[in-house]
């Protein structure tokens, strides 16, 4: 297992002592970021924030997209797929990329790839150009993420380290759930690419910012020579591993799953790929992506709680509004407006949760926030029903919302205690990697379900539709009554049958949604056990501070 950092004693006449094997050992452990943390944590949680609204923001644009543009609906969603696969691929990397460059240097550069990619986003005269922008765009994406984190995790003290989480919380899950509200309104009232053109200001502000303020601290050091010695074999693993899953899920239901030999070409992709990386990163000795920090028990726990944190967090922001949109004639915008009050309600809650992971240990807060999940997730499934009012719908948003502060900030916080200050950008890129990953498995497994599930109710529904059924019969009589009162002539007995279908299709759709609601509540249950593995570190913990194995 690594061995624990520690402080350099000092001799009896007073200045720390250099060590032999480290000579700058003492500034290494003193040193502070020159201007104040929170100016620093701003900048880079603005960058990061243009960067993950971008992951959904073009979600309801697809069908202006493919007018324009002159493709069909399943060509237009390969504008979120292309974007997907590079930010996957790029997400683990920044660990390696700031080793090469410098992490300043490499949030600059994927700011500028970011910015420059979405100008010719939105300038894209056909599709096929639209994707191969989007697809540069997502890579520029892919390493802002986790260098946002990594540089807050080293510009603040460690007791103030979940304050700064809290902020970048805000960023990670606020982002997302405005985006498709956002996209909608610009599509609406501006066209489709004002989505991508809005981000041309925001990065030209983020770059000024960023070379002005954020500096590496003196463990990151710049190594050119580490593009010569490339780990080009697991980088190739890692491209057909993450590029597999994500045509897989995004496309999985479109093309039924695995009865599509499309679908399971994929799936042999990323399986394949997934060991190949894993077997080879293990085996080098300067790996693209660290896998061996899974050797730390607490980090290793953290990376599967964040995962299911992240997959529970992307599949409320998509359920809800999907369930909203189909079952009660919800437009995009409307939709978006119901899950207002969540935001607010995580504005108000991610400040305190960051405040008390310097008073309480994480896996205390990381529990409490799995239980309230619990609560949550049995609330919704009991909400959830056709006749839910917009009123109900807001403050379900306001419920699932709750918990997500103390979740995802005790458990990213926690996997940086016991970690060496040098990994830290590995550190940040698995984290968010694990997380982005936990969000596409999730989102994709549960639509499938909620599909699923809606068929076995349709199933059993239709028992009771039969013709000796007098309630059925009484039903049916009364309601061709009332059409043939209505809209006249014979085929009033045609239209009621064509009636009770449809309230019977509703019907099983919202029972489809309940049982998936009570399905993540279950899945609750085993979160919390799985955060009482934790380690019970003291608040305000910090690398180094003890051995997480």
């Amino acid at each position: 297992m690594p061995e624990l950092q520690t402080e350099p004693q000092a001799p009896a006449g007073g200045a720390p002592a250099k060590t032999m094997e480290n000579p700058d050992a003492a500034s290494m452990t003193q040193w502070k970021p020159r201007v104040n943390p929170w100016l620093i944590a701003a900048t880079v949680a603005l960058a990061a924030f243009m960067e993950v609204l971008d992951t959904s923001i073009a979600n309801v644009a697809l069908p202006h997209i493919a007018g324009s543009l002159g493709a069909s609906t399943d060509q237009s969603t390969w504008v979120l797929t292309s974007y997907l696969v590079s930010n996957a691929i790029v997400l683990p990397l920044g660990g390696w990329a700031s080793s090469l460059m410098g992490r300043r240097n490499f949030f600059v550069f994927c700011i500028t790839v970011f910015t420059i990619a979405s100008f010719l986003c939105g300038a894209a005269p056909s599709l096929p150009m639209l994707l191969i922008f989007r697809v540069i765009q997502g890579a520029g994406g892919g390493g802002m993420q986790p260098m946002a984190q990594a540089i807050m995790a080293d510009s603040f003290e460690p007791h103030k380290r979940g304050q700064a989480f809290a902020l970048y919380g805000l960023v990670a899950v606020l982002a997302p759930s405005i985006g498709p509200t956002l996209g909608g309104w610009i599509t609406d009232n501006y066209t489709w690419r004002w989505i991508f053109f809005i981000n041309i200001p925001v990065g030209i502000l983020a770059f000024i910012l960023v070379t002005r303020l954020v500096e590496d601290p003196p463990w990151i050091k710049a190594d050119p020579s580490k593009l010569k010695n490339m780990d080009y074999m697991g980088l190739a693993f890692l491209t057909i591993a993450m590029g597999g899953m994500q045509i897989m899920l995004d496309k999985g239901e479109e093309q039924d799953w695995f009865s599509s030999s499309f679908i399971c070409f994929f799936a042999v992709l990323f399986v394949g790929g997934i060991i190949g990386l894993v077997w080879w990163e293990w085996r080098q000795k300067n790996p693209l992506i660290n896998l061996r920090l899974f050797r730390f028990k607490n980090f290793a726990i953290c990376c599967f709680l964040m995962m299911l944190v992240g997959g529970v967090l992307n599949a409320n922001t998509v359920l809800q509004p999907q369930f909203m949109q189909q079952l009660l004639g919800y437009n995009a915008t409307t939709a978006g407006l119901a899950l207002t009050a969540g935001g607010i309600a995580l504005v108000v809650v991610m400040p305190m949760a960051g405040f008390a992971t310097g008073k309480i240990s994480a896996r205390t807060l990381a529990v409490v926030g799995f239980i309230m999940f619990i609560v949550t997730f049995r609330y919704a499934a009991y909400v959830t029903t056709l006749q839910m009012s917009f009123s109900q719908a807001s403050w379900l948003r306001v419920v699932q919302m709750l918990p997500l502060p103390f979740c995802f900030i005790s458990i990213t916080n926690a996997a940086y205690v016991g970690m060496p200050k040098e990994e830290s950008n590995q550190v940040a890129g698995l984290i968010n990697f694990v997380r982005n990953l936990g969000g596409s498995i999730m989102i994709a497994i549960t639509n499938a379900q909620v599909t699923s599930r809606s068929l076995w109710h349709q199933q059993h529904l239709q028992g009771a539709m039969q013709a000796g059924s007098n309630a059925f019969e009484q039903h049916r009589q009364a309601l061709s009554g009332f059409l043939s009162g209505t809209f006249g002539g014979p085929n009033s007995g045609g239209m009621a049958l064509a009636s009770i279908y449809n309230q019977l299709n509703q019907q099983a759709q919202m029972q489809g949604y309940q049982d998936v609601y009570m399905e993540l509540s279950w899945l609750s249950f085993f979160l919390v056990f799985m955060a009482f593995m934790l380690n019970a570190n003291r608040p305000g913990q910090g690398p180094g501070a003890s051995a997480m194995h």
